[in-house]
């Protein structure tokens, strides 16, 4: 096995290895999937690898999102980047910005020959990896959206319905109370608070989370999140805080282990949690769309795409190419696109493998889990397009900090938004500056 994978290595060096039987092409893949995600992934490449003899796709995990393109930026300044890279939807548009370092997808398969039709993606996904000349630039992977996961036996418990979750703030509030009167230490908790508390917030109540349909337009956008709307909703959160009602779990996705455990009974995170959901939890659970300000004109609108595409790293040879196109059609086909939707909860990304799966009878077996994309194929407005950001990972981390600051009562949501704006506006000033040609 050591001889011949150390055979595969070399005729991916491109150097004449004389072996027994056809010399495979490899293709790097890094990714940042842990856990029952990390399995699906391993499992793609191996349903891939097992269809065709001529390439092998290698996935390799490098850490977390921040990690795999920090770990890729250095590896493509040494010369040995990977021919594919998964990165985060907030790291597109520093990805948009390295020029010299990727290939548009569209490219890849048009030079590859492959069939492939932007129209087929679910118009939101596609939109918010294209460039504005009308090119696909990396591959939506596991696109997701923000929800809500709810925990029926707790609600059961506490004298709550079941069969629905609360839709509105004022009722999160009060199921929360209801909750935590039953003796529940968690009544609610939210994970990748950035991504939910504000950025799906503000597209969900259609209202601008920065200028320029949310930096879209143009690498001149500036953020609006120190708004009414925003201050007032910051404002409730710290006050459930305060009452035992919303209990902070910390970064990214780390409070969801609070969830799956039972000790949180509800939390807003990613589609994406739900294979970890549907396998290891040990009670009755919802999943149901994001709660919203009954009284704010437009809402509910739509959710913003989160997750991760696949981009292509420049300096391959064309037969590498040729494998990297080939690897995208084949989890393009809508019965593998289906399979993986209902096995994660990332979105089915072409709508033929939504209807697919519509079809299968999956939605009606398994309630809620049809939410992520109902909430994605609404119309769009300039305000819920999505967003896109330059520096966006840095100004991600000022946002945590300074909600942080607001739930432990060290400073307001007024003067937390304010300063996430002041500081978040830095980072997108020098963003600007080193990217005028972009």
């Amino acid at each position: 096995m050591k001889n011949r994978l150390s055979a595969f290595a070399f005729a991916a060096l491109g150097l004449c290895v004389p072996l027994a039987s056809q010399a495979q092409t490899e293709i790097q893949w890094w990714h940042s999937m842990t856990a029952v995600n990390g399995e699906w992934v391993n499992d793609l490449a191996k349903q891939f690898n097992e269809s065709q003899k001529e390439y092998k796709i290698v996935p390799t995990f490098k850490g977390t999102y921040d990690e795999s393109m920090t770990a890729s930026i250095a590896a493509f300044r040494a010369g040995n980047a990977p021919h594919i890279l998964q990165v985060f939807e907030v790291g597109t548009a520093t990805m948009q910005a390295s020029k010299g370092a990727i290939v548009p997808v569209g490219k890849i398969m048009q030079d590859a020959g492959e069939k492939f039709d932007p129209k087929a993606y679910i118009p939101a996904v596609a939109g918010y990896y294209t460039a504005p000349n009308g090119q696909m630039l990396s591959f939506p992977f596991n696109s997701s959206t923000t929800i809500f996961y709810f925990n029926k036996d707790a609600f059961k418990a506490a004298g709550l319905p079941t069969d629905k979750a609360p839709v509105t703030w004022p009722e999160v509030v009060n199921a929360a109370a209801k909750l935590k009167a039953s003796g529940h230490k968690c009544p609610f908790t939210t994970a990748w608070q950035n991504w939910t508390q504000v950025e799906s917030f503000s597209a969900w109540h259609n209202v601008e989370f920065a200028t320029k349909a949310n930096g879209l337009q143009g690498l001149d956008a500036r953020l609006k999140v120190d708004s009414p709307l925003h201050i007032r909703h910051i404002e409730n959160l710290a006050n459930m805080a305060k009452q035992g009602l919303f209990v902070y779990k910390g970064r990214g996705n780390v409070p969801e282990a609070s969830f799956v455990s039972g000790e949180c009974a509800m939390i807003n995170t990613s589609s994406g949690f739900y294979g970890n959901v549907a396998k290891n939890a040990k009670f009755a659970y919802g999943l149901a769309p994001l709660p919203y300000y009954q009284d704010v004109p437009g809402a509910p609108q739509n959710t913003v795409i989160g997750g991760a595409s696949l981009w292509v790293m420049s300096g391959k040879k064309p037969a590498e190419y040729k494998g990297v196109a080939k690897f995208f059609s084949f989890i393009s086909t809508p019965e593998v696109q289906s399979a993986s939707h209902k096995r994660t909860g990332y979105l089915p990304v072409t709508m033929a493998s939504y209807d697919l799966t519509e079809k299968s009878g999956f939605y009606k077996q398994n309630p809620g889990t049809d939410v992520a994309v109902t909430q994605m194929i609404r119309k769009v407005t300039d305000k819920s397009r999505g967003i896109r950001l330059g520096n966006y990972v840095q100004i991600r981390a000022i946002e945590d900090e300074e909600l942080e600051q607001v739930w432990n009562g060290k400073k307001t949501a007024k003067e937390a938004l304010e300063s996430i704006v002041k500081r978040g506006n830095e980072q997108l000033e020098r963003f600007q500056k080193a990217n005028k040609g972009g």
